[in-house]
């Protein structure tokens, strides 16, 4: 900025003046630019606001605690043959919650996939979600073959084994993805052409509250897990998808797949057991009397 005199009057240059502001504004924007920059690297394992990954990681995290609650609650309010069901799916999203923990800080911390924590979760909880479809057959068709769980747990085992072991390098990424793929298919065709299917569609003492139960899951187990290979296929055969990207997408997947497969138990459930007390009680009074025989 400049000035002068002239005639006794001050006459200020104001183009001076606002370069001098420009450079002023210019000054703050490159100060707050860096207090960003240091404040994202400063943390110190706290969450970046500009990190969604780490951000679904929690809201995940916490959703699945939320549901395992949840779920722990109702197994109370809900017949006795839903119970197990209802215990097993908090089994799988308390199970889900610690490893979204860990997986999020090692997100925080180190910045990388997670592989090791995410296939330690889904060696507990694919399982667990599989033992649901054996429960709530077995539960209101007591001869069904326990041949039918061991065939579930044999496609799981091999899907979870060869989709790790081609992930983390210990054998040939395509070969891996070949036979994980192999046992989802497996476990496809049980669900709808094998044991599991017939039962659902067919059994005498199948009601249609266990029909809509296993259709639901049956529809997450198909289109809902085709996500994973498909994350496979884009994120490590072909390397056309980032860590970031590729992480957020198998948090929202699992998201979906664990707790809306629990949630569909849980619809099912409450509407068969209101449907029994509503059919063993003529009033509101005796139903609730009623209650803790059917569910005890």
């Amino acid at each position: 900025m400049t000035a002068a005199i002239h005639n006794g009057e001050v006459k200020v240059d104001h183009r001076s003046l606002s370069a001098t502001k420009s450079g002023h504004s210019s000054r703050r924007r490159e100060k707050m630019s860096a207090a960003l920059a240091a404040t994202a690297t400063d943390l110190k394992g706290f969450l970046n606001p500009n990190d969604p990954v780490a951000i679904s990681f929690w809201i995940i995290s916490i959703a699945m605690v939320a549901s395992t609650v949840f779920l722990l609650m109702e197994s109370t309010a809900v017949g006795y043959h839903w119970k197990t069901s209802m215990n097993v799916g908090a089994l799988v999203t308390l199970v889900a919650a610690v490893h979204y923990f860990y997986m999020r800080e090692f997100w925080v911390q180190i910045g990388t996939s997670p592989i090791v924590y995410r296939y330690i979760d889904w060696s507990i909880t694919v399982p667990l979600q599989m033992v649901e479809f054996y429960l709530i057959l077995s539960a209101v068709q007591p001869d069904i073959s326990p041949a039918m769980f061991w065939r579930l747990m044999l496609g799981t085992v091999a899907m979870l084994a060869f989709g790790y072991c081609g992930e983390s390098g210990s054998i040939n990424a395509t070969m891996g993805f070949a036979f994980g793929m192999a046992g989802w298919f497996f476990i496809l065709f049980e669900v709808f052409l094998g044991e599991a299917g017939s039962v659902a569609a067919s059994g005498d003492k199948v009601n249609k509250h266990v029909k809509t139960a296993f259709s639901i899951m049956r529809f997450i187990v198909t289109v809902g897990w085709s996500i994973y290979p498909l994350g496979y296929v884009f994120g490590y055969l072909m390397g056309a998808v980032d860590d970031a990207a590729l992480n957020l997408v198998y948090n929202l997947a699992d998201f979906v797949n664990k707790i809306a497969f629990c949630l569909a138990i849980w619809v099912s459930a409450k509407n068969d057991t209101a449907e029994h007390l509503g059919d063993g009680h003529g009033s509101k009074a005796e139903a609730g009397s009623g209650m803790s025989l059917w569910i005890s």
